[in-house]
């Protein structure tokens, strides 16, 4: 009994023993062989590497690929392990063979490890090669076999093998020496990297290169003996040049590398960059910069977008300048002063929210809103422009106008619908100020903005008549990454298409820069909606277009926001913008909205729906919130004489004698400037002297505004140079009498302007005509 319950005892003892060395087995194999960190890797649309970003630990090691090239596989086999589908981890006879050689010789000279077990090595970095981890090594490696298949070892040793230097891993090995994919080498080329890692540090490209050579030939004449390749293959392998120094990684886009690197380090990341394109842009920007950094304007970056998948088809972040000049900075994400570039904005809201019509005419005249005094670029006023005109031609003024009429909190609330991340200050903050560059905005958020409302048109005309809910979605960079527009319903989500339809007519005829002028004059000429934008102090210069198909954005400055002479939009950045979109393919331009839309009479020259009183007119679509504008408010019908010389009424001229005319009428100020630009306007008739009833005489002040800040400079010689005063008069030939502090100063006829000195402080000025008619306005003198 005693000796059954031993052997239990002993039986029980041994199976406890061989469960715990099974359990022991079976966990002796970390889950996760390799945790070493990876390089950054990006593709383009196409799969070709447009860049890469070193391992944090400095090596070049692509992150892990699943498939490896047959010549390669092939090779290595052939170099390293002859019966790799054979063993189960380990080979008895080249551990026998080695073993006798290294006891003959006293050092280990030959390995005989497997490609398993040199996985495995490779997956335990810094063990000392002994026997007792030899031991350990083909435990783990027999462990593998039974846990993986071995295609799937192959790829760990692909993917982590020493190949010289700080390569580590088939791929970048591949683009490394040989400037290319892995799939694409050659015979040869693969022979060369199969003998890498048996030395990597004995044996380097451009160093031993005889002893390289006669591995590599080695190896391929095994490959012959043993049929893998044909005589004719061995020839010309042998025949190929070796590496003689690494080649640098592709950066072909390195600042959509630097962005993607920050949310997906150590990846291969397949992106939606249209290599080819990019590399264009590349180039464009590299000679625009040449020139432009004569005038030290060192940086520029372009955004290219595909409309309809809002895919980024070209991101070129910076200028090929100098760290001192921040080459490194990506700027197409950072904020900087929108100068112009956000008024197809303020135009697209006013027309969706019905306060006008495409080519209403908006005033432009010296204004001034507090202490703040906006100006044209060209300090020229149209005294009347049609909105249209004022957008194209870019105006400040007729803008700050514009956006004083609509409304400051209105259209911030429009803009804050584009989800611009930079507009982070409530609308006061801005101020008035906000269409002329009072905000920040990056290139990304701008181009999303102008995309998705191409895309609105697209849409409509797509969907029979409806809108996406998530139409001013992100732009995407992964091509693994698809665009969610929402679903579709009725009501807009932002600007109606008609709104943006007319907006984009408008940007058509935005001028182009010097030399393409005449562009619709060629049939092959692209037809664009862009604009540009010129900060204040002249340190950013914006233009941004859009087709049907695609969008641009161009930004050009200084990264440290230096100011240069010269900066402006339409003569740095148009240009670059020009020369992207000549390398896009031609679209059709924007289908019309016509559900959003009705045709309307308007007024020819004021741009209004046209009233009884407009005797020019044309029929035009308008957008559907249009209809609520009021007609057209210049056009007054007067009664003129038989000889249409003077205004009468039935005071002082027979009832069928007076002519019944429309007539074309501005405010004073309006008109002052108007009729320098505009030779065919018609002041009013003057009323006859035996008429009663005169009643339209108006005047305005040109100057000073009202509670301006007058500073009057010196000349050359110390005198204190004169206050130049100016009046604007229905009547010109009407005079006006001057009074300064209720004391006369003066009158005028004809031409209103009066010079005066006054003393510092706050003066009242008042202004009275010969009818009777008053005007005042306080200004102050300074120092």
């Amino acid at each position: 009994m005693k000796k059954i319950l031993g052997y239990i005892k002993k039986r029980k003892v041994r199976f406890c023993i061989l469960t715990i060395l099974l359990v022991a087995y079976y966990f002796c194999l970390p889950k996760q062989l390799f945790k070493t960190p990876t390089s950054t890797v990006i593709t383009s649309s196409n799969n070709t590497l447009i860049g890469a970003k070193i391992a944090s630990d400095g090596q070049w090691r692509f992150p892990h690929s699943d498939s490896i090239p047959h010549k390669f596989k092939a090779c290595i086999i052939q170099f390293e392990d002859a019966y790799f589908y054979k063993h189960p981890g380990f080979n008895p006879i080249s551990i026998f063979k080695a073993l006798k050689n290294n006891l003959k010789s006293g050092t280990i000279k030959r390995g005989g490890s497997t490609i398993t077990q040199q996985v495995i090595r490779l997956s335990r970095q810094g063990k000392a090669r002994t026997y007792f981890e030899k031991l350990k090594e083909l435990i783990l490696a027999t462990r593998l076999e039974l846990r993986t298949s071995k295609e799937h070892i192959l790829n760990y040793y692909a993917n982590n093998a020493p190949f010289g230097g700080n390569v580590v891993g088939l791929n970048a090995a591949s683009w490394r020496y040989f400037n290319q994919r892995a799939h694409n080498l050659s015979w040869a080329e693969s022979a060369t990297l199969a003998v890498l890692p048996n030395a990597p540090s004995l044996i380097y490209p451009g160093k031993n290169e005889i002893h390289l050579r006669n591995k590599r030939n080695k190896l391929l004449k095994k490959l012959l003996q043993n049929n893998i390749i044909d005589s004719l293959t061995y020839s010309l392998s042998i025949a190929e040049n070796l590496p003689k120094k690494p080649y640098p990684l592709p950066q072909i886009a390195p600042h959509v590398l630097q962005k993607l690197t920050k949310t997906h380090q150590g990846q291969t990341l397949k992106t939606t960059i249209n290599v080819s394109l990019q590399k264009q842009v590349n180039t464009i920007v590299k000679q625009h910069y040449n020139v432009l950094k004569q005038n030290e304007i060192n940086n520029a970056a372009v955004l290219v977008l595909n409309v309809k998948t809002r895919q980024v088809l070209a991101y070129v972040g910076n200028t090929p300048t100098t760290k001192t000049h921040q080459k490194d900075v990506d700027i197409i994400d950072k904020p900087r002063s929108t100068g112009s570039i956000l008024k197809p904005f303020l135009y697209a809201a006013m027309l969706d929210a019905g306060d006008m019509l495409p080519n209403t005419l908006v005033a432009d005249v010296p204004s001034q809103f507090g202490s703040y005094n906006p100006e044209n670029f060209n300090k020229t006023y149209a005294g009347a422009i049609p909105a249209s005109k004022a957008l194209s031609q870019s105006l400040n003024v007729p803008s700050v106008r514009m956006l004083q009429a609509f409304g400051l909190n209105r259209f911030h609330h429009y803009l804050k619908q584009l989800h611009l991340k930079n507009l982070i200050q409530s609308a006061n903050h801005y101020g008035l100020s906000l269409i002329l560059g009072g905000a920040e905005s990056n290139l990304w958020d701008l181009c999303k903005s102008y995309a998705a409302m191409a895309s609105t048109v697209n849409h409509f005309a797509e969907t029979s008549s409806e809108y996406y809910t998530n139409e001013f979605c992100e732009p995407v960079l992964l091509a693994s990454e698809n665009v969610n527009f929402g679903k579709l319903q009725t009501e807009k989500t932002v600007f109606d298409a008609a709104s943006i339809y007319l907006t984009f007519e408008s940007l058509k005829h935005v001028n182009r820069p010097e030399g393409d002028e005449n562009w619709e004059f060629f049939d092959d000429s692209k037809q664009i909606a862009w604009k540009t934008g010129t900060s204040f102090g002249f340190r950013d210069a914006w233009a941004i277009g859009s087709t049907k198909d695609y969008v641009v954005g161009v930004w050009v400055g200084n990264a440290d926001g230096e100011g240069r002479p010269g900066l402006v939009g339409v003569q740095t950045a148009a240009p670059i913008l020009f020369d992207v979109f000549n390398l896009l393919p031609k679209t059709q331009w924007f289908a019309k909205p016509f559900d959003e839309m009705q045709q309307v009479t308007i007024c020819k020259q004021s741009g209004h729906r046209a009233s009884l009183n407009c005797n020019d007119t044309e029929l035009a679509y308008i957008q559907l919130s249009g209809l609520k504008t009021k007609a057209c408010p210049y056009h007054k019908l007067i009664h003129l004489d038989i000889t249409e010389t003077f205004q009468v009424n039935t005071s002082c001229e027979d009832v069928r004698n007076i002519k019944h005319t429309s007539w074309f009428v501005l405010p004073p100020l309006m008109a002052y400037y108007y009729k320098t630009n505009n030779p065919f306007y018609k002041t009013l008739p003057p009323f006859r002297n035996d008429c009663l009833g005169n009643t339209t005489i108006s005047m305005a002040f040109i100057y000073p505004n009202d509670n301006n800040n007058v500073f009057l400079p010196k000349d050359f010689e110390g005198n204190t140079n004169e206050l130049v005063l100016k009046v604007a008069h229905s009547k010109p030939e009407s005079t006006i009498f001057w009074y300064l502090n209720s004391e006369f100063v003066g009158s005028t006829k004809n031409l209103h302007e009066l010079a005066i000195l006054p003393k510092e402080g706050t003066h009242t000025l008042t202004v009275v005509d010969s009818f009777g008619n008053e005007a005042k306005r306080i200004f102050e003198v300074r120092k």
